[in-house]
């Protein structure tokens, strides 16, 4: 695993009792900061990060040496202005770069938990991360944000805390997650579960890892962040550096080459049971059933000001599922945006240089700061 010494963290000691039934207590939470948080305290904004993400959201990741995820929209002059705004993002629970998760020693047994680690849900993230408001004795965020499970997370966190943010940006996410969603995960969980040296979760304290199966697992989901057009300008049926069809099992296409390259690097940042755990919830986050039904009961104690952003070639989370959210907000008299922003870049376009996203952010963010 890669060595995590200088992570940033706080040990929780506030008891959390999960949704599952189980409680944790002394639990690390890793995070990172941008900027700087004024006397009056009221710049922070809280971003949460997507399945894959972490808590380096901009600037060169220390422990990978890669860009941060957000680096095009967080930062100095950038469209979350770091000179104005004070940006914290955390690992969430289950996670694997610092965070509580099954990677971690449990102190009861000496082994690495692996499945024994409690199943969390979206819900169990955003309350660990409560903790960091007052961790930094922040009163009121003035926006949170993220997109796909970090959008979700930003609905759930106005649900749990409806007067702590003034603002709120769900970004290409669902309120609930869909039956092709799930089906979506479940194929990269099997995968990961069927590889040899997954061991029912054992891997970790016998040195092996199931890398084949977690490479699967990312090849399959890269996809589905992608949209068949920009596969299609990006690739099409270009052929990998040959002239001619190989008539084998190699990659003979770019397309190809191109998911086995996605693969190989994300096993050597990622743990494959915070892959199982992580997916889990995000296939039990159902913000309507949390409120019987009435998904605009989420939101009918707040005065958060919220700006829903989707884009056209997102099939993943599409824009009709992101409407209903606009939906409900409305039926809860929030005070609510909404922009589908035109892109072929698929699910992946607010994690990529997409200018009419970045300006759209920027201009909510700094329109509503006073």
């Amino acid at each position: 695993m890669i060595a995590k010494e200088n992570i940033k963290k706080i040990i929780v000691n506030k008891p959390l009792k999960l949704d599952c039934g189980k409680t944790i207590c002394d639990y690390p939470l890793a995070y990172e900061t941008y900027g700087k948080l004024n006397e009056k305290k009221d710049n922070a904004i809280l971003t949460f990060h997507a399945l894959t993400g972490d808590q380096f959201v901009s600037g060169t990741n220390p422990i990978t040496n890669k860009p941060g995820w957000w680096s095009h929209l967080v930062g100095p002059s950038k469209a979350i202005d770091t000179n104005k705004f004070f940006v914290i993002c955390a690992n969430v629970i289950g996670g694997c770069m610092g965070s509580f998760g099954p990677s971690n020693i449990n102190s009861k047994t000496n082994k690495v938990y692996g499945t024994n680690f409690p199943v969390i849900t979206i819900n169990d993230m955003v309350n660990a991360q409560y903790n960091l408001l007052e961790f930094f004795k922040i009163e009121k965020l003035y926006s949170v944000l993220g997109g796909s499970m970090g959008g979700m997370q930003v609905l759930q966190f106005v649900a749990n805390f409806p007067d702590k943010t003034k603002t709120a940006i769900p970004i290409a996410c669902a309120a609930s997650h869909s039956a092709q969603n799930i089906a979506f995960n479940e194929l990269g969980r099997q995968s990961i579960m069927a590889d040899s040296n997954w061991k029912e979760g054992n891997y970790s304290n016998l040195n092996l890892s199931p890398d084949k199966g977690l490479a699967v697992a990312r090849m399959a989901a890269h996809i589905t962040y992608l949209s068949k057009k920009g596969l299609q300008e990006k690739f099409g049926r270009n052929l990998q550096e040959k002239d001619d069809l190989n008539f084998s099992f190699d990659a003979d296409f770019q397309i190809e080459s191109y998911l086995r390259y996605q693969g190989s690097i994300f096993v050597d940042r990622f743990d494959a049971n915070s892959y199982l755990y992580i997916t889990r919830a995000m296939d039990y986050f159902d913000l309507i059933k949390q409120f019987k039904g009435n998904l605009s009961k989420a939101f009918e104690k707040t005065k958060t000001k919220f700006f829903i952003i989707s884009f056209t070639s997102d099939w993943l989370y599409p824009t009709s599922e992101n409407k209903e959210i606009v939906i409900a907000l409305n039926s809860a008299g929030a005070n609510v945006g909404f922009i589908e922003i035109t892109s072929d870049k698929g699910h992946d376009s607010f994690l990529l240089n997409v200018p009419e996203f970045l300006k759209t952010v920027n201009n909510f963010l700094e329109s509503n700061y006073k």
